[in-house]
Parts: C-alpha cells; structure tokens; sequence
C-alpha cells in the first residue's frame, strides 16, 4: 500500500461523507424557503392570466399545494437526483439546463484554475525567495492590484481593447461549430480565462510568497542546508511541499465558484455557462432551476473540501487522520 494511503484513515473519509449529508440537507431547506419567501412567483412576469389558467398551470407545476407538501416532494425528487422540469424553459428539465450549461463554466473555470495555479503560484515562489527586493515589491504591487480590480471591471475592458479595438480574439459568445470541442477555440476562450484567472493569481501568489517564506525559515530546512544539498533540492524537495499546503485549503473551495464558472464573465462575454442560467433563474423565479445549480454548488464545495483534507496527507507526512 502507499505510504500516503496508510495516512489516509478511510473511516475519516466516511465520516466526513455523512457530516456532509446534513449539510447538504440544511442548504438545501434554507435555500427553498428563502427562493419561496422571495416577492413575486415564476408566472407573475407574464401577461395577466385567467384566474382559472392560473390555477392550471400552478396545479401542473405543484406550486398549489402547502408550502411543506412541496418541500416534502422536492427532497424525495432530489435524493432520485430528479431536479424536476424548469419553471421558465418550457420542455426542458433543470438536468438538461445544468448538462448543456456545465461543460462551458467548467472548460472556462478549469483552464482559469490551471492557469492561476502555475502563474500565481509561480510569481508567489519567487517573491518568496526574493523578500523584500525589488522583485518582490513589483510583484505584489500587481497582486495587490489584481485582487482590487474587479473582474466586471477588467471583462469589459479586456473585451473592448483585444475584442473591439484590436481584434484578436472573440469579445463575447462561442465559436460556431457543430461539436462541444469545435465550439471551445482559444479565439473564443482567451479572454475569458484570462479574466478569469487575474483575481485568483493574484490572491495565490500572495498566499504561495507568506508560505514560501516561512517555510524557508522552518528547521527542516537549516537541517537540508547542514547535509549539503543544493539550494534548489532546498526549494523544490524541501520547502515547496510544505509551502503549498495553505494553498491547497485555498484552491480547495476557489476552484469551485471558478470550475462552475464567474456569473459575471459569462454575462459579460456571453457564455451559455451555468452561471448564465443561474442569474436568469433567480431573476424569473424559476425556482427549480435556482434550487438544481445550488444543490451542484454545494456538492462541489463538500467533495473539494474533502479532497483537500486528503491531499494534505498526501503532501505532508506529518499529517495523520
């Protein structure tokens, strides 16, 4: 057996999977009745109706019946991972939505992740070995910049100079194609990754450059120097697995909201994302779509979470479960 897996107490593993059972149950019951105590219903934007064309289509839907009736049915919908028909999208079920949506928000976010991890981490590594210089200085002063920039500031921009001014690459929405992959091109995706990415570089580099610096710092390092090795089996064998750690915790629950997509790049450059379907959810009271991508949401934040914890063990023999 690795020596990582005899680390790895697959009780623990179970025990956090129950835990996030409840969890998963409590966002879920506060996300239903706060969409329900919401003003307004999913029909009451259209044109008035009958009364009695009303009451027909809330019959179909079930949204006449008592309000725990309907919590009820919804959760025995969703431990059948049935998250019922759309509200708003008429013949179409929230799975289609999220199936057609999620490949999009997690092409964009996973590149962007990628991206952030080798360029943020990167920058973070050599500020670290370089504190105080010049270097250091230079590159924070952008970190800092690019966690206070906000991404609708920089989409927009991005979009108008490299889109617009000096056409480069696709200032909204996806190539024409006939498949998924023919579609995806990095005349479409470039800006958006690049978007993307720039708030998490920032915040990993400045992560990656404390934890270089303590980790350089640490006694286990002074006792590598004593034994001869080089400066760089120092940095890479000794210093950058301890160093990276926090930044696991951090990329950990990061990749989710950027794996699943920004809402605000896809609004900006036009992207079919889940994000895209989410705000139009919320905004047309489309109740069952909004509750699909939550349940997804959080999903994804308990099982990176978990991953996380696992990957500590993984990159720390100190680390026991």
């Amino acid at each position: 057996m690795p020596r990582f897996l005899s680390r790895i107490s697959i009780v623990f593993i179970l025990k956090r999977l129950l835990i996030a059972i409840p969890t998963l149950f409590a966002v879920i019951t506060v996300a239903f009745f706060m969409m329900r105590a919401a003003p307004g219903g999913p029909f009451s934007m259209d044109r008035k109706l009958e009364p009695a064309i009303e009451q027909q289509i809330l019959a179909k839907y079930g949204l006449d019946r008592p309000l725990h009736e309907q919590y009820v049915d919804y959760l025995s919908d969703v431990v059948r991972l049935d998250f019922g028909p759309s509200l708003r999208n008429k013949d179409r079920t929230v799975s289609e939505l999220i199936a057609e949506g999620l490949p999009v928000s997690a092409m964009i976010g996973g590149l962007a992740m990628a991206l952030a991890f080798i360029v943020g981490g990167g920058l973070g590594i050599i500020a670290g070995l370089r504190q105080n210089s010049a270097l250091d200085y230079t590159l924070m002063g952008f970190a800092t910049l690019g966690i206070s920039v906000p991404s609708y500031v920089v989409g927009p921009v991005a979009a108008l100079i490299f889109g617009v001014w000096f056409p480069i690459f696709s200032a909204g929405g996806l190539d024409i194609g006939f498949t998924f992959w023919e579609r995806m091109t990095p005349y479409a995706l470039t800006l958006p990754v690049i978007t993307l990415s720039l708030y998490y570089i920032a915040g990993i580099s400045r992560i990656m450059r404390g934890s270089m610096i303590e980790a350089m710092r640490s006694n286990h390092i002074r006792t590598a120097r004593s034994k001869g090795a080089s400066e760089r089996d120092v940095v890479l064998k000794h210093a950058l697995p301890i160093a990276v750690l926090p930044l696991i915790s951090y990329i950990g629950p990061a990749s989710v909201g950027v794996v699943t997509g920004s809402l605000v790049i896809e609004r900006v450059f036009s992207l079919p994302g889940i994000g895209s379907f989410f705000i139009e959810g919320a905004l047309n009271r489309d109740y069952t779509l909004v509750m699909g991508v939550v349940v997804l949401f959080a999903t994804l934040i308990l099982l990176m979470n978990l991953i996380a914890d696992v990957l500590y063990a993984i990159l720390d023999p100190r680390v026991k479960y």
